[in-house]
Formats: C-alpha cells, sequence, structure tokens
C-alpha cells in the first residue's frame, strides 16, 4: 500500500463541518463547511504548498541567518529559507505526529521535538483539534521533557481560500505592526501604518500582506468576509501576535496566531515574548475557527 506524503489522514468531522489533520507535520489539510473546501490547500497524494496548515514549533517565523544565543551558548540551526539566509517555521514540518486519542469530532497527536543541530532541547508537544457547533479549536500543550531549559514558541498556518481577496472585508483588531528589512526580519516596532489598519472593517483592495502585528485585546479575534462566507480566527491570551500573509494570485489569505513574533530567539522587538521552558516546564493555549 502506498505510503501518502503526509501520512494518514485523520478525518473528524461535526455537523456540517469537517476537517482532516495529517500524521506528518500534525497539518490541518481540510477544513470544509458543507463539503465546501474553506483552506487554500494540497490533495491528500501532493505534497504541502509551502506552509499550508502547519504546525510551527518551537519557533514560528524566521529566526536570523539560523543563529541565536540562549543562555551561555550560542546555537546554529540550518538555513531552511536560503533565498533569507533564515531559519523558518521549526523543526516540526516534517515529524511523524501518533495520535493519542480520538473521537468522532476530535483528535490528539502527539511528538517529541529532539535535541539536534541548534537546538539542545527535549519538547513533548501535544495538539487537539476538536469540532463543535461554534467551528474548530486547536489546543496546544508543549513541556520540556529534558535536562535543560530551551527558547520556545508555537504557531500556526491556517491559509484560508477566497474567489478574490480584493473583495473580502477585513477586521484586523491589532495597533502595532512589525517594521522589517528586505529579508522579512525585524528593524522596529511601530503604530499600524494606515494602509494595514484594518482596525475598521473595510475591503482588502490590493492591499497586500506578509507583516507580523501585535498590540490587541488578550483575546483577539481576526474576521475575514467574503462574498458568500466568512471565517474568523480567534486566540487567547498565549497569542500575542498574528502574521497575515496574502497569496500572489490573490486567493489565499493565511492568519497565523503565534505566541511570539519573528526573529524572537534573538534580541530585539520580538524577544520578550519568548517563553523559557525549564526542565518539566509547561506552556499551552488555544486557538480556533468560526465559519459563517
Amino acid at each position: 500500500m502506498m505510503i501518502l506524503p503526509t501520512g494518514t489522514q485523520y478525518e473528524i468531522e461535526h455537523g456540517d463541518l469537517s476537517a482532516v489533520v495529517t500524521e506528518v507535520g500534525a497539518t490541518l489539510r481540510s477544513l470544509t463547511r458543507r463539503g465546501r473546501e474553506l483552506l487554500w490547500t494540497f490533495g491528500a497524494e501532493e505534497v504541502p504548498r509551502g506552509f499550508a496548515g502547519a504546525t510551527l514549533l518551537p519557533w514560528p517565523n524566521r529566526i536570523r541567518d539560523g543563529a541565536y544565543r540562549f543562555g551561555d551558548e550560542s546555537h546554529q540551526l540550518a538555513i531552511s529559507e536560503p533565498g533569507f539566509n533564515t531559519a523558518i517555521h521549526g523543526l516540526a514540518v516534517a515529524l511523524p505526529w501518533a495520535m493519542t486519542a480520538r473521537t468522532r469530532s476530535s483528535i490528539t497527536l502527539a511528538a517529541v521535538v529532539y535535541p539536534q543541530p541548534g537546538w539542545a532541547g527535549t519538547v513533548r508537544v501535544a495538539l487537539t483539534y476538536a469540532l463543535d457547533g461554534d467551528g474548530l479549536t486547536v489546543r496546544f500543550r508543549a513541556e520540556n521533557a529534558g535536562d535543560v531549559a530551551v527558547p520556545f514558541g508555537y504557531g500556526a498556518h491556517p491559509l484560508f481560500a477566497f474567489p478574490d481577496l480584493d473583495e473580502v472585508q477585513l477586521s484586523l483588531p491589532f495597533g502595532r505592526q512589525l517594521q522589517v528589512d528586505e529579508r522579512l526580519l525585524p528593524t522596529g516596532l511601530g503604530d499600524v501604518e494606515e494602509a494595514l489598519d484594518f482596525r475598521e472593517p473595510r475591503p482588502i483592495g490590493r492591499t497586500g500582506f506578509d507583516t507580523a502585528f501585535t498590540g490587541a485585546p488578550e483575546r483577539w479575534e481576526v474576521r475575514a468576509k467574503g462574498p458568500d462566507h466568512a471565517i474568523t480566527l480567534w486566540a487567547d491570551e498565549a497569542f500575542d501576535w498574528v502574521q497575515l500573509y496574502s497569496s500572489p494570485d490573490r486567493t489565499g489569505l493565511a492568519i497565523e496566531p503565534m505566541t511570539c513574533g519573528p526573529d524572537a530567539f534573538n534580541e530585539g522587538p520580538t524577544h520578550d515574548d519568548v517563553v523559557t521552558l525549564a526542565p518539566g516546564g509547561s506552556t499551552s493555549g488555544s486557538w480556533g475557527v468560526r465559519v459563517s
């Protein structure tokens, strides 16, 4: 029997909602309502398209030159984004995850990020995807199962499909944005630019995104309303950041909840949001999607 590129496909359902989560990467590969696909995604027999639906840990986004210092030690990660010379989106994308619990409407997957070049820790992670009458809820919990402290961040990369982003009305409750250089690495933190200020809902128009935002309420919601459906992505107080990304073909909008911003392992405007996991320590949080 052929092994699929992303391993076993775990389907869950509740009412008119269904989702597919993959064994490899614990990726959210599909989210449908009444049979309609809501994600800009890939097929079960295909290699993933970029980071669509990916689980991003032990850091989301980029690390400058793949290098960082933690405590008294310097670390060098493999460069996974050669064009910008960065290490991007963590170490879990290609990990096999083991199913530890399953019902018709929920699944829990677990994995361990073991020590490797540039990463000294042993972190056990559990992810639960659950559907109910309100939509999809994703819960993460990470525990340091090793004997050395490590920095940690978590993010998710749901990429939502729309016929034309120009016509999508966006509500984005963030008042601060990360200022970046040509490599999309932090140079500062400032008030959100007028062109990217969607605190009052309005159409996206020709606005393009590859931008990290912060400065929202402890529990925040981003709403994107197309011509025939709306997506609301919410996150709890564990998530101080969101990254928005618009696909070049103007049919995909990533709304990425992140516990820390880009290059957070290094000193700079995003560093304060990194969690330090001492041996035996843990961190957790939840985000989710409502569809209307």
